[in-house]
């Protein structure tokens, strides 16, 4: 899939696939809620109103207004590709959060996934 195309995509379509990842592996909507936050600075009824009135994944990603400092942190492979080499910087934002819901529903403890020291 082209970068492009991910970029268009509408944001709850890829959301609810979130979702459904974190709750087949036990975990909850509201886990997956807070991992968005931490990561793009939303709060929830910002969260809330862009699934209500769609946004493309890009322009979620490209409008995050706090994007956490350390993100950075996030290392490790999605889709075969180790997010911390990824140059294009909104692929490596949407690859940083495909990497956090895998830690949740790898089982990994919130502070873990959050990076909390």
């Amino acid at each position: 899939m082209d970068n492009n195309k991910i970029y268009r995509m509408e944001f709850p379509k890829v959301y609810q696939l979130l979702v459904n990842k974190a709750l087949k592996k036990g975990r909850t909507k509201e886990e997956v809620d807070e991992v968005i936050r931490w990561l793009t600075g939303y709060g929830q009824a910002e969260l809330e109103g862009m699934l209500e009135n769609p946004v493309s994944y890009g322009d979620f990603f490209q409008n995050a207004p706090r994007p956490n400092e350390n993100r950075c942190l996030i290392k490790g492979v999605v889709c075969g590709v180790r997010v911390e080499d990824i140059e294009e910087p909104l692929m490596r934002e949407i690859r940083y959060l495909d990497k956090l819901v895998d830690e949740l529903a790898k089982g990994k403890t919130m502070d873990k996934i959050l990076r909390k020291q």
